[in-house]
């Protein structure tokens, strides 16, 4: 819905992938996200003569020269992502044979512990979640090797909403309610620091109510969540009084500044 109301249509199919989708596009430009994608894709969106704009995150690009870098070396890859992510479709594409999708630690017992393995993940993964399977494979694969990856982005604002102060009474998080990195945040913030948490995607999602004997909100955002949005619903926290309507009013959102 958010996505329709920017006036974008979405190419969707369940269970396809985004080589498969790429069949519905005949002309213009295709935009590649910052999740990265398998470069079949790109391969064909060149062929049928579309305009290619790639946009891959350097934190994904650096992981996939990563497995390409132990798969030339006949290493099994674990990818420790999440089945369905954009990101993950895009890094388990490059070579399906050999890379394994890990979500769980159940994954692992299914492997030979015989060969030699390297494991690394999507970058927008929980760090906690990614250092669990790590340790778990650790003692079940004598032969491997770890290289995390993880986005910058991502590992400053897990860390971050781990600390929160005890201070803080409740924490809003702003992004994609779908988002793999905006629900980790959330599940962070109410697991490592047990405080009232609510995932939103901009300030009218706000529940006037929530706030009602809150002194101090704390709050943080998905890594692709747009800066105005974030910054829109800190505005409005700051100058928000429980007790004067005149605050209540939410500002309208310009969508200049988030397309």
């Amino acid at each position: 819905d958010a996505l329709k109301n920017l006036g974008i249509k979405t190419l969707d199919k369940k269970g396809a992938s985004r080589l498969e989708l790429l069949d519905q596009v005949e002309h213009g430009t295709i935009i590649i996200t910052a999740h990265g994608v398998d470069e079949k894709v790109i391969k064909k969106a060149k062929e049928k003569k579309l305009e290619v704009i790639d946009a891959t995150c350097l934190d994904v690009i650096k992981t996939h020269d990563l497995i390409k870098e132990y798969l030339a070396k006949d290493y099994e890859v674990l990818y420790v992502g999440k089945n369905g992510h954009p990101e993950s479709e895009g890094s388990l594409g490059i070579d399906p044979k050999h890379i394994h999708l890990i979500e769980q630690n159940l994954d692992i017992d299914k492997l030979d512990p015989n060969k030699n393995y390297v494991i690394t993940n999507q970058t927008t993964m929980s760090l906690y979640d990614v250092y669990q399977i790590c340790n778990y494979a650790k003692e079940k694969l004598p032969n491997l090797t770890i290289a995390k990856e993880t986005c910058q982005a991502t590992t400053i604002r897990q860390e971050a909403i781990a600390k929160i102060p005890q201070e803080v009474d409740i924490v809003f998080i702003v992004g994609d309610p779908h988002s793999n990195n905006t629900k980790k945040l959330a599940n962070i913030a109410k697991e490592k620091s047990l405080k009232e948490t609510y995932m939103i995607e901009s300030v009218h999602d706000i529940d006037i109510e929530l706030l009602k004997n809150k002194k101090i909100a704390a709050v943080s955002s998905g890594a692709s969540t747009p800066t105005y949005l974030t910054n829109q619903v800190i505005e409005y926290l700051n100058q928000f009084d429980y007790q004067d309507h005149n605050t209540y009013q939410k500002p309208e959102l310009d969508m200049s500044k988030i397309i």
